[in-house]
């Protein structure tokens, strides 16, 4: 079978200059931006976003929104497809559902994260609820990424408070103040 290739181009674009799609149906938590301008501060731009030259010239985003929210004066990556707009929308629909269908080696994931360490709290968040959701008969998978292993098992690893918010608006208002005082925090609902 030969598949046909839809990249034409590739080019640095400013990210101001590339438009959202309108039906673009993900949206993005904070838990997710955080996440991705850890990663970005660590790392750096490592993947180029996807677009669509429409009839003006201009370039509409397939995927990559957030990415190009979060570095709105700087240039990335982009490669520009060659397709119809009813292919964009194929595009756009099952690109990101297509890699949530990965399955995942619980030991292959264990020992990456135990071989990587990060500075950014939101990333260590995101790597701690992977780690919880590892089966406990992996021994010490479980354990939280970026901190070390307590000498005395008596000793809670971790210590909580539970703040009962007015609405989301304060929800949202503490999550913001409190990430920002470098705490990691989880958003929940009871």
């Amino acid at each position: 079978m030969k598949i046909k290739n839809r990249i034409k181009d590739f080019r640095l674009v400013p990210s101001r200059e590339l438009r959202p799609n309108p039906k673009n149906w993900r949206s993005h938590p904070t838990a997710q931006r955080d996440a991705l301008q850890g990663i970005l501060a660590e790392v750096g731009i490592a993947d180029a976003v996807l677009v669509r030259e429409l009839a003006d010239g201009s370039l509409m985003l397939l995927d990559g929104h957030l990415r190009a929210e979060i570095l709105p004066d700087q240039d990335v990556p982009v490669l520009i497809l060659d397709v119809t707009a009813e292919e964009a929308d194929k595009i756009l629909l099952t690109h990101d559902a297509i890699t949530g269908m990965a399955e995942i080696d619980d030991d292959r994931l264990a020992a990456l994260m135990e071989s990587v360490e990060f500075e950014a709290t939101a990333i260590l968040e995101m790597l701690n609820e992977m780690a919880a959701a590892l089966p406990d008969d992996e021994g010490d998978k479980n354990a939280e990424i970026g901190k070390p292993e307590p000498k005395d098992k008596s000793v809670p690893e971790m210590l909580q408070i539970v703040v009962t918010c007015r609405d989301i608006g304060h929800q949202e208002e503490l999550y913001e103040r409190l990430t920002a005082e470098g705490l990691v925090c989880r958003l929940v609902n009871l």
